[in-house]
């Protein structure tokens, strides 16, 4: 087995990527979250300072608005680059300290190819999911609204146009037991 081989989990909001990753957790194989170093980086002051003077409107005293930010980011695109441009360097960061101290160890990319990061990886599993079925999921766990999860849908990369060749696909528009038996497939394909 390769030493230190990092594998990125991605996919659209809704899609079935945190799924995914709770499996090969449950699997015993290390797995790290960007959104989750995201939300380290959210309580740090260096961070919010950043924040602070990039997107001003999102910071009061001294705490970030997540609901103000999100509208924001998702209403103006210069925001947006803002906020990438400050978080996605610190989250690759300390995604990679994480990951170096493991064989083989999966990382929830988000926006892995809105970032260009895929090439970082040794391989790719972009989880895709038929756009109702995705709608339908991010409502159930949101107070989105239908509108609000299809600008986020509609801002993101199109996975259905994906042609990386380092990049296995897996559908995700069926049951739990499907998901996990197509999980141990890939597994089985990369001998994980």
């Amino acid at each position: 087995m390769m030493q230190n081989k990092k594998i990125a989990i991605t996919g659209g909001i809704g899609s079935g990527k945190t799924t995914v990753c709770e499996i090969l957790k449950v699997k015993g194989y290390a797995v790290f979250s960007c959104d989750e170093i995201s939300k380290q980086l959210r309580k740090e002051k260096e961070y919010i300072k950043a924040l602070s003077e990039a997107i001003p409107e999102c910071v009061s005293d001294g705490k970030i608005s997540e609901t103000l930010l999100s509208q924001i980011v998702f209403s103006d695109k210069r925001a947006k680059v803002k906020l990438e441009a400050i978080s996605h360097p610190l989250i690759m960061k300390r995604l990679f300290a994480e990951m170096k101290n493991y064989p083989v160890s999966f990382a929830e990319v988000p926006l892995l190819f809105e970032g260009g990061f895929e090439t970082l990886f040794d391989a790719v599993v972009a989880v895709v999911r038929e756009k109702e079925k995705r709608v339908y999921s991010v409502i159930n766990r949101s107070n989105l609204s239908r509108g609000q999860v299809m600008k986020r849908i509609e801002s993101q990369f199109d996975y259905s146009c994906l042609a990386v060749k380092h990049c296995t696909v897996i559908e995700n528009n069926g049951s739990f037991a499907d998901l996990e038996r197509k999980v141990e497939e890939f597994l089985l394909q990369k001998g994980l």
